[in-house]
């Protein structure tokens, strides 16, 4: 990240840009930083001036409590007028519900992508699991016992005991740790778990809703619910892909979507 800009509350933001054409700002998902996405910036600088960002709390930018979503929405809003103004969002997982909610609140957002935002309307646990994660979550945090939180997120990703056991040793759980505290706001970003209907009816710009078909059937039920709750929305499924999607598939389906 090699340029910064400031938040209405002061909160510094590490981003980078690179590309030129209409703009797009990439929104990472939880337990991410702005290099999560990098690889598909790089795709999409191609043809479009692409943004990409640590969201707050996260990589290089920086933090100033309280937290409340509103102040991740004042984030985009910066950074768009650092893109000139208007700029599309896509948003990977929770940060799809983010850039949703952007769109929602009227900013300046031409059109809108998302990539499987987890909302739990048709998962096995639905709305009671979620607010078992986010007590459990909060009291983890609350004690600073941060791996205990990023353990809370694995097995609510579905990742089984052993893989979870094995992320604890490997060299990245460190890194993992660090950024722990910022789970809290992509589980507020995501509300009380499920599709937000009433919200997503105001938004006045085309969304495009994606999902991958090698995904649970949950996730492809949620990705069409979005889309089916926007007036302008839109449901593709991608072909092979899992919630882990391939940059490669995913960047032309984008530009398609993003062209003028």
């Amino acid at each position: 990240m090699d340029k910064k800009t400031l938040s209405r509350d002061g909160t510094s933001l590490a981003y980078a840009r690179a590309g030129q054409g209409p703009a797009v700002i990439l929104v990472s998902g939880a337990m991410s930083t702005g290099g999560t996405v990098a690889p598909l910036a790089g795709l999409l600088a191609q043809h479009h001036t692409t943004l990409w960002y640590d969201r707050r709390g996260r990589g290089e930018s920086g933090d100033t409590a309280p937290y409340a979503v509103e102040r991740e929405v004042e984030d985009l809003a910066a950074l768009i007028e650092a893109a000139g103004g208007e700029a599309a969002l896509y948003g990977v997982s929770s940060g799809g519900a983010l850039a949703l909610e952007a769109a929602a609140a009227g900013l300046p957002v031409s059109r809108v992508a998302v990539y499987e935002v987890p909302f739990a309307d048709f998962s096995e646990g639905g709305a009671e699991e979620r607010a078992a994660y986010t007590e459990h979550l909060t009291r983890a945090l609350a004690q600073d016992h941060r791996g205990d939180a990023v353990e809370l997120f694995l097995r609510l990703t579905g990742l089984a005991e052993e893989m979870i056991h094995g992320a604890r040793q490997s060299p990245m759980w460190p890194a993992m740790e660090q950024i722990a505290p910022s789970l809290a706001y992509d589980d507020a970003v995501m509300g009380d778990g499920l599709v937000p209907r009433e919200r997503l009816a105001s938004i006045g710009v085309p969304v495009l809703s994606l999902s991958g078909s090698a995904s649970p059937e949950w996730m492809l039920r949620a990705a069409r619910a979005v889309a089916e709750a926007v007036p302008e929305g839109t449901h593709r499924s991608l072909e092979d892909q899992t919630h882990m999607v391939d940059p490669n598939v995913l960047a032309p389906v984008l530009a398609e979507f993003l062209a003028p």
